[in-house]
């Protein structure tokens, strides 16, 4: 075992034992906590939040969030001191200490902070799930609308100012997407911290292929909640993006009300796509998008987003001129490696305007980026085999955006297979791990999957998630091929919970050379090199 990774499997069971998560007492006497407070939405059915505000006879905006996984799953006392913590957070990697209050449940924006900012926050049980009544519907229309009716109950409390705001991470950062889009009277900004777009794209079939991992862990996770259907069920039952999974797609376009959105390069496996799907996409003219590289939870609650968080609650739900809706629309982070941020500076667009896409042909000695490729061909078993490109970086460079590979392939020995295509940095013959999904540590720079069929030599396009990354002269840029998810599943030293489909035993042949040549497409930034 490399000292890398050595390291990092250390890092990983201190943190099982201990994770790095500090539970602040909640300051009872400094606000109003309302358990179960009872809301009855269009159809009768009465769902129950947890309400946090100042104390007083003033009104306020108000914050709220939506989920499945119960308001009030919250921090426990210990005996002799401390708190006991949701499992999640030894299960998953937390490269950073994170800190909240005892009145944070999983993924929620902390009351104990926003109400010591004159914010009231409203934690909604969704239809089915923790106390409130029904059978929920996850992900659908009905949902949605639910969502819309506690809006605008909040907005009509004698303890609110009559704005609304939504907040929260990964369901609770989805959830607000469709929400939105029923276009309530009372909400006024929306704030998604890392969420889909699109489930049937961005978490059952990525490129086509099956999403054995995280897909089972958290329809097992939901199984106390009272729900319509079991996501990992339906996804077995349909295969195909039908007009159940459609539906489940949030009209984007609909969505009107300003938008800071966290699309972060950190996630590929589940929410970076659609967090800048939804900046690409929405209906308002007013949206931001705020990228990093760092852990989702930790980066979440730390306190460069916060105040982000904050400039942009203040400036919408409470009116204060703080230049928010002058500032530049994308907040870029470019790292050189997991730990080292290179450069954060504000774009006008993403990708950024100045990008320029470079070309770097893929050849059959395993060089890339060569002018003149070599021709043949490259095999490897989907079972077991990889193929390699390299390209050494003449000079400083960033790239920064979405890449595209582009092939030519055949396959032997079966029906289809899947591929798997990752770019790695290298650096003096190591490998330069960066923060992925999970929590996992030890992630290549952007990743892509597709399911291809059989056939004659044919072309397709893989589309490898979003990153932004400095290279050094003299760093290596690898881009590796396989049949099957390249990360290992081990939780102390691998990508968990990660798992997809595995390919039927069969050969992927690589077409290199001729026209079109085989190429990987990279979003070069010319002014950021140094």
């Amino acid at each position: 075992m490399t000292t890398q990774k050595l390291r990092y499997v250390v890092d990983r069971l201190r943190g099982l034992l201990r994770p790095p998560i500090t539970v602040r007492a909640a300051p009872v006497a400094e606000a109003v906590f309302e358990r179960d407070v009872a809301v009855t939405v269009r159809d009768g059915t009465v769902l129950r939040v947890n309400v946090f505000r100042p104390p007083g006879e003033g009104t306020h905006p108000a914050i709220l969030c939506a989920h499945p996984y119960g308001k009030d799953n919250l921090p426990t006392p210990k005996r002799g001191g401390g708190f006991k913590v949701a499992m999640q957070y030894r299960l998953l990697r937390m490269p950073e200490p994170v800190s909240f209050s005892a009145w944070t449940s999983w993924e929620a924006p902390d009351p104990a902070h926003w109400v010591s900012r004159g914010y009231a926050v409203v934690n909604c049980d969704l239809r089915g799930c923790g106390t409130s009544e029904g059978v929920g519907d996850l992900l659908s229309p009905a949902e949605s609308d639910d969502y819309h009716d506690l809006i605008e109950w909040a907005a009509a409390q004698p303890w609110c100012s009559g704005k609304v705001g939504l907040n929260g991470v990964s369901y609770l950062a989805l959830s607000q997407y469709g929400a939105a889009a029923t276009q309530p009277p009372s909400l006024a900004a929306i704030c998604p911290w890392e969420g889909f777009t699109d489930p049937y794209r961005d978490l059952l079939f990525p490129g086509g292929v099956r999403e054995d991992g995280f897909v089972k862990l958290w329809a097992r996770g939901l199984k106390g909640a009272r729900l319509a259907y079991d996501l990992r069920e339906e996804q077995l039952r349909r295969p195909l993006r039908d007009a159940v999974w459609a539906s489940r797609a949030p009209d984007l376009a609909k969505v009107r009300v300003p938008m800071l959105v966290c699309g972060s390069f950190s996630d590929n496996n589940l929410h970076s796509r659609g967090s800048i799907r939804a900046f690409e996409e929405v209906g308002s003219e007013q949206r931001w998008l705020y990228t990093h590289r760092g852990g989702k939870w930790c980066t979440y609650y730390s306190a460069g987003a916060l105040a982000a968080q904050e400039r942009f609650f203040d400036h919408f739900l409470k009116g204060v001129d703080n230049g928010m809706d002058s500032q530049p629309p994308v907040r870029l982070e470019v790292r050189e490696d997991r730990e080292t941020i290179h450069s954060v500076r504000h774009e006008e667009s993403w990708p950024p305007a100045g990008v320029r896409w470079g070309e770097l042909p893929l050849g059959a000695d395993g060089r890339l980026g060569e002018e003149a490729p070599a021709s043949g061909v490259v095999d490897f078993a989907t079972a077991k085999g990889r193929a390699r490109w390299r390209w050494r970086v003449p000079r400083d460079l960033e790239l920064s955006g979405p890449m595209t590979l582009r092939l030519r392939v055949s396959i032997e020995g079966a029906e289809h297979a899947n591929l798997f295509a990752g770019v790695e940095k290298w650096r003096d013959g190591r490998f330069v791990p960066f923060e992925g999904s999970y929590g996992f540590g030890l992630d290549r720079v952007t990743t892509g999957w597709l399911k291809l069929t059989r056939s004659d030599v044919h072309e397709v396009e893989v589309e490898l998630g979003p990153s932004a990354t400095f290279f050094r002269a003299g760093e290596e840029i690898r881009l590796v091929l396989g049949g099957r998810w390249m990360h290992p599943r081990n939780p102390i030293t691998g990508q968990y919970p990660a798992a997809y489909e595995p390919s039927p035993g069969s050969t992927v042949r690589i077409h290199c050379g001729g026209e079109p040549a085989p190429r990987l497409l990279v979003p070069v930034i010319d002014s950021q090199a140094g």
